[in-house]
C-alpha cells in the first residue's frame, strides 16, 4: 500500500473518532447547564450527580455495543462497523438535540435512551477503529499513530469545552439554561453525518481481508474467556485505571473545580481546557518513545506515576483558589496519564490475533469503562455527598497501582505484537 493512501485511510479513521468524542464528551461540558432542565433541584451536587448517573448509564451500553459491533468488525470488516458505529452517534446527539426538558419522568428516560444509542455507538468506535489504525500503520510507527489517533479523542473533547467557553461568552447564563446547551448537540449530530460520508470511502485492512473468513466462530465472548484470558485481564486492568484517571482529571474536574474548589463555571472551563491542550500535543511524542523504548517503560510510568500523584494532588487542589496553581497541578497526573492513553489502542491490539482483535479491544475495554470510567463523577459525587471526598482519592490510587503491577509483569507488545506488517 501506498504511503499517501496508508495516510488517507489513517486520517478518515481519525476523522471519526473525534467526532465520536466530540459528539460523546458534549454532554459532561454541558451538564452543568442541561442538569438544571432535566433534573430540578435546590442542590447542585444532586443536580451533577443525577446527570453523571445518566452519564455512567451511557457506559453501561458499551459493553453491549462493544460485544455486537466488535464481532461485526470481525466478520464484516473494520471500515462497514465504523460507518455503522457514526450514524448511531448521529441519531444519538440529534435526539437529545431536540429533546423536550418539560415532560417530567419521560424527558429523563429519552434522555436516557439517547445516551445508550449514544454507548453502543461508543462501544464499537473504540474496538473498530483502534483495530483499524493499528492494522493500517507500519510496524514502525505503530506508537506514533497511536498517540494521534488518542489526540483526536482529546480533540473531540477540546472541541467541546471550547464550544462551551464560546457559547459563555457569547450568550447569556438563562439563555444557556434554556436553550444554549442544544446547540453542541446539533453541531455533533451534522458532523457525524460528514464522517459518515468520509468513512464509506476509506479502503478495508489487509489483515481482515487475509483472515476474514473465519472470525465468525472465533470472534464471540467465550472465545475471549477461555482462549485468551491473560490477554482480557489484561486490557480490563489497565482500562480500570486508564478509563478512571482520564475521566476524572478531564471531565470530572471541571465539575470538582466549580463545586470543591470554588471556582467560577467559566475559570474551571479555562483551566481543563488548558490542560486538554497540553495532553494533546504530548500524545504523539509519547507514542513515537513507545516505539524506541518500548511499550512496557512507558505504561509503567504512566500507572505508577498515577498512583503516587492522586492524592497529593487531589487534596491540593480542593483548596487552591488560584487558576494557575490549579493547572499545574492538574498536569501532574494528566502528563502521567499520557502514557496509558497514547498507548491504550495500539497495545491491546498488538495483544489479539486478527480474527478475534476488534472484539478482544473493544469488550473488555468496554466493561471496565462501564466500571470504572463511567462511574468515575458518580462515584467521586457519591463520596462527596457522604462527606469523605477524600476517600475517592485513595480509590483512584488503589486502581492505578494495580495497572502497575499489571504493566510490570505483561509482555512488551512491541517486541511480541501479533499484528502482521501491512503490505
Amino acid at each position: 500500500m501506498r504511503d499517501s493512501q496508508r495516510l488517507r485511510n489513517i486520517l478518515g479513521g481519525s476523522a471519526g473518532n473525534f467526532v465520536e468524542w466530540f459528539d460523546w464528551f458534549v454532554y459532561a461540558a454541558f451538564a452543568l447547564y442541561f442538569s438544571r432542565a432535566f433534573f430540578p433541584d435546590d442542590d447542585q451536587t444532586t443536580q451533577l450527580l443525577n446527570s453523571a448517573m445518566v452519564f455512567g448509564g451511557g457506559f453501561l451500553a458499551r459493553p453491549i455495543g462493544a460485544w455486537l459491533m466488535g464481532r461485526y468488525a470481525d466478520r464484516a470488516g473494520r471500515r462497514a462497523a465504523l460507518t455503522v458505529s457514526v450514524g448511531m452517534m448521529c441519531s444519538g446527539s440529534l435526539l437529545i438535540a431536540v429533546l423536550p426538558a418539560g415532560l417530567g419522568v419521560a424527558s429523563t428516560a429519552l434522555l436516557v435512551c439517547a445516551r445508550v444509542i449514544q454507548g453502543l455507538s461508543m462501544g464499537g468506535e473504540y474496538g473498530a477503529s483502534a483495530t483499524y489504525l493499528s492494522e493500517m500503520a507500519s510496524t514502525r510507527t505503530r506508537g506514533l499513530w497511536s498517540g494521534v489517533y488518542y489526540s483526536t479523542l482529546i480533540a473531540g473533547q477540546l472541541t467541546a469545552l471550547l464550544l462551551l467557553i464560546l457559547l459563555q461568552a457569547t450568550l447569556s447564563e438563562a439563555q444557556l439554561y434554556a436553550w444554549g446547551w442544544r446547540i453542541p448537540f446539533a453541531i455533533g449530530a451534522a458532523l457525524a453525518l460528514v464522517v459518515f460520508w468520509i468513512r464509506r470511502g476509506i479502503d478495508e485492512t489487509s489483515s481482515h481481508k487475509r483472515e476474514s473468513d473465519g472470525a465468525a466462530d472465533e470472534s464471540t465472548g467465550w472465545s475471549l474467556l477461555t482462549r485468551y484470558p491473560k490477554e482480557t485481564g489484561i486490557v480490563l486492568v489497565l482500562s480500570a485505571g486508564g478509563g478512571m484517571g482520564f475521566y476524572t482529571y478531564t471531565v470530572y474536574m471541571q465539575k470538582f473545580l466549580v463545586n470543591t474548589s470554588g471556582f467560577d463555571k467559566g475559570v474551571a472551563s479555562q483551566i481543563v481546557t488548558a490542560v486538554l491542550v497540553t495532553m494533546m500535543l504530548l500524545m504523539p511524542p509519547m507514542g513515537w518513545l513507545s516505539d524506541r523504548v518500548g511499550r512496557k517503560p512507558v505504561m509503567m510510568f504512566s500507572y505508577g506515576a498515577g498512583a503516587l500523584f492522586a492524592v497529593p494532588v487531589l487534596s491540593a487542589l480542593a483548596t487552591t483558589t488560584d487558576p494557575m496553581q490549579a493547572f499545574l497541578l492538574c498536569l501532574l497526573p494528566v502528563v502521567a496519564l499520557t502514557g496509558y492513553s497514547a498507548l491504550s489502542g495500539i497495545l491491546k491490539a498488538e495483544l489479539f490475533p486478527t480474527r478475534v482483535r476488534a472484539l478482544g479491544v473493544a469488550l473488555p475495554y468496554a466493561i471496565s469503562q462501564a466500571l470504572f470510567g463511567g462511574n468515575a463523577e458518580t462515584a467521586a459525587l457519591g463520596f462527596k455527598k457522604a462527606g469523605y471526598e477524600a476517600g475517592y482519592f485513595w480509590l483512584i490510587t488503589a486502581v492505578m497501582a494495580a495497572g502497575f503491577v499489571v504493566a510490570a509483569l505483561m509482555r512488551d507488545t512491541k517486541h511480541h505484537s501479533l499484528i502482521a506488517a501491512e503490505d
